[in-house]
């Protein structure tokens, strides 16, 4: 418990913590398209709707959409393209209706996207990949509180004031080495090591990304659903960037 005070961590905030995990384990155990395609949309929506008040584009019609979007990712075996198909449906409309802005997309990039690609790897890559980016998402942040906690000094950026060079290069590293031998389940030691690196890298600014979200909108988090964690893009943020960079290097590196 003393451990627990002294990086800050409340009772409420492992209480969550230790039960998202346990249900992330659960539905992993029972690996499952539907019940994946099912949790993930539960989450997709809650990120969507915390999105979309970040964005300032509070739309009945752009949730109607996204709930049709990811209920043809359930049906359609190339999630990640519905994106680019979404795109250009909404560049037509752009195109036929001068009053629409590309601010009303934003949602469809930021969660939309990084959802997106993570049904669609687990359908190509099962249920290892998951568990791969998990792992390095998680140690990337895990590893870049702890270390910057112990010696960091250095700020990494303006956006986001308590992350430290150092802590952020402990995370990186931190996970590189963790997600490599996770990621030897799938692909050689070589890929596994680029892929991993690159993820965690890729989750550091998904993070980033979050934080200027929250800072434009001059909130401290994104939503109040998960006590003591804040709302649900709070804890996907890097996993939405990471995901779409593991989809990608997985498709042109194995």
């Amino acid at each position: 418990m003393n451990f627990l005070k002294s990086f800050g961590a409340s009772k409420e905030r492992v209480v969550t913590g230790f039960s998202l995990v346990a249900l992330v384990l659960l539905i992993g155990y029972i690996d499952n398209f539907f019940v994946m395609w099912l949790s993930l949309g539960i989450v997709y929506i809650l990120a969507f709707k915390e999105a979309q008040k970040l964005f300032k584009v509070n739309s009945d019609s752009l949730f109607i959409v996204a709930l049709g979007v990811w209920i043809l990712a359930g049906i359609y075996p190339y999630g990640d393209d519905l994106f680019v198909l979404v795109g250009v449906a909404y560049a037509s409309a752009i195109a036929y209706n001068k009053e629409l802005t590309w601010n009303n997309f934003f949602p469809f990039i930021y969660p939309t996207a990084g959802m997106l690609f993570i049904i669609t790897m687990y359908q190509e890559y099962g249920i290892i990949s998951l568990l791969w980016l998990l792992v390095v998402v998680a140690l990337t942040d895990i590893g870049a509180f702890v270390v910057g906690k112990s010696i960091g000094k250095t700020q990494f950026c303006k956006t986001s004031p308590n992350k430290t060079m150092e802590g952020v290069i402990g995370g990186i590293i931190i996970a590189t080495l963790g997600g490599m031998f996770v990621g030897l389940s799938i692909v050689d030691f070589s890929i596994s090591i680029v892929i991993s690196f690159m993820v965690s890298l890729s989750s550091i600014f998904g993070d980033l990304y979050e934080s200027s979200l929250k800072r434009a909108a001059n909130v401290k988090d994104s939503g109040n659903i998960l006590p003591g964690h804040g709302g649900m893009l709070d804890r996907i943020d890097g996993y939405l960037f990471g995901s779409i960079v593991m989809l990608v290097l997985l498709r042109g590196l194995v």
